[in-house]
């Protein structure tokens, strides 16, 4: 927890808020361990990403708190789906190009490859920036500076809408994946850390969490947690390359030649020099699981997170640590639904930001539930929610199940 403090304090200071003000946001985390792990790096304004904010600020606003707190992950490409992801903002009848860039660049790099710059276009199909009032507005009141990856652009426009399109007092602090990167070398810097003693210096706790994945991925749970890669990701001229644990080294695979043993030391070198980046599961590792952290996170989060959770307890267990056991264990209803949870019907955010008097919190705060949570398409919609209402109703899925005893419920 002091070194996840320690991480939200210099994000903060890198945010350009005053040492005061970034060491009030570590403090308010300890008091308040809540982290707002929902939405990717995608701009204030997409829907998405607009209604968990607000979603979010009824909470904080409820609890007299100073500070938003977020991960937004950036491992991701500009296009997740057709016209939709960091890439896309569909502004008045149709989807805009944010960056204006070429299809090769949307579909094969991530948004927080360093191999910019970047500037914001929001173009047509036709390449023509800002084709419409509302594109031109919008294009007006975001930074006009080139940037090195387009995560570093979405969190300076964040920032700028948050800061004088927001009726809130509450301070914006976004964590990317370079802020958990050098929070995961804090750990391994320490030579006494579980991360670095019993989970990577060994090396068998990893392995073990390792394979508990894949086991998952063979039963009731398939799909749930996918081993896209071994715990960190490649970065490699602007793409994120999947990492392989082979002989106590992390490879690529061809044609990358990139190779790294698995030693604390030479991790967090390579973290430190944005050669690698935590994978998803280690994010939520040195966020939310060690210092024991609520994440608030989507559909899928409210699954694939708690089973997070049982790997982990298999690599302690593999690594003989029962007193951290024994504390994770403890932890009461440690992840929760809170993306999506806020989405009305026909909400438009641009005309939410940009009207004259924007809709009190208040009257989204009165809302019921059923109203305010839309028809639930994340749930209903989705095939891997489908096959674990299959696994339940069969009862192959418990409540009992041993890879759901760390779900905190």
């Amino acid at each position: 927890m002091e070194l996840l403090r320690s991480s939200i304090e210099r994000a903060a200071r890198r945010s350009g808020y005053d040492l005061e003000e970034a060491r009030r946001a570590g403090i308010q985390l300890m008091a308040s361990p809540v982290l707002q792990t929902g939405p990717h790096c995608l701009l204030l304004i997409e829907p998405d990403a607009f209604y968990t904010h607000l979603f979010s600020l009824l909470g904080l606003n409820a609890n007299g708190r100073e500070w938003y707190i977020t991960y937004h992950a950036s491992t991701v490409s500009f296009s997740e789906k057709a016209k939709k992801g960091p890439g896309w903002l569909w502004i008045e009848d149709g989807p805009l190009n944010v960056f204006g860039l070429r299809r090769s660049r949307m579909d094969s790099f991530s948004i927080c490859g360093s191999n910019g710059p970047y500037r914001f276009a929001f173009s047509n199909a036709k390449g023509d920036p800002a084709p419409n009032a509302s594109a031109a507005r919008l294009l007006a009141e975001l930074p006009s500076d080139e940037f090195a990856s387009a995560a570093d652009a979405i969190r300076a426009a964040n920032q700028t809408l948050w800061r004088g399109k927001l009726p809130s007092p509450i301070k914006l602090l976004q964590l990317d994946d370079f802020d958990i990167a050098d929070l995961v070398a804090d750990h391994l810097d320490d030579a006494g850390s579980w991360m670095s003693a019993g989970f990577i210096a060994d090396g068998k706790a990893a392995e073990s969490i390792l394979h508990a994945m894949d086991r998952l991925n063979v039963g009731p749970w398939r799909g749930w947690l996918r081993r896209t890669t071994d715990l960190f990701w490649r970065m490699e001229k602007g793409r994120i390359v999947p990492l392989r644990l082979q002989d106590n080294a992390l490879r690529a695979p061809a044609p990358s030649v990139f190779e790294l043993k698995f030693q604390p030391d030479n991790i967090a070198a390579a973290l430190r020099q944005r050669a690698i980046v935590p994978s998803l599961y280690t994010v939520f590792l040195v966020t939310s699981i060690l210092p024991g952290v609520r994440a608030l996170g989507g559909c899928r989060q409210t699954i694939y997170y708690p089973l997070m959770r049982y790997i982990t307890a298999v690599g302690l267990e593999q690594s003989g640590n029962f007193d951290l056991l024994t504390e994770l264990r403890g932890d009461d209803r440690p992840g929760l639904w809170g993306h999506r949870v806020l989405t009305p019907a026909g909400g438009y955010p641009f005309q939410e930001v940009f009207r004259e008097a924007p809709m009190p919190l208040s009257e989204y705060a009165e809302m019921p539930l059923v109203q305010s949570s839309g028809d639930l398409a994340s749930f209903t919609g989705d095939p891997i929610w489908t096959n674990l209402s299959e696994q339940i109703a069969s009862e192959v899925i418990t409540s009992g199940s041993v890879e759901w005893q760390w779900s905190g419920s």
